[in-house]
């Protein structure tokens, strides 16, 4: 069952350090993350991996943790789309 307005998972394929790996996060996530590295002016893959080069568990509660932070840094949210 998906909470209202939430989208479901969704599974998309990334290059880490030249190997091909699946991630499965919500839509609002995904969004997120290309907004991040557009802003930053990198690819989502050099952002996944610089992410998954840092991160101590899972990559996709990494991934998620990793955009809440630029949310409250002020990096993205409703006045940063």
């Amino acid at each position: 069952m998906v909470a209202r307005g939430a989208e479901p998972i969704q599974k998309r394929s990334v290059r880490i350090a030249g190997h091909a790996t699946s991630l499965s996060l919500e839509a609002e996530f995904w969004a997120a993350l290309h907004a991040i590295a557009r802003r930053r002016g990198i690819s989502l893959n050099r952002l996944v991996g610089s992410i998954d080069a840092g991160r101590s568990g899972n990559l996709s509660s990494a991934l998620r943790v990793f955009v809440l932070q630029c949310y409250q840094r002020g990096e993205i949210g409703p006045e940063n789309p």
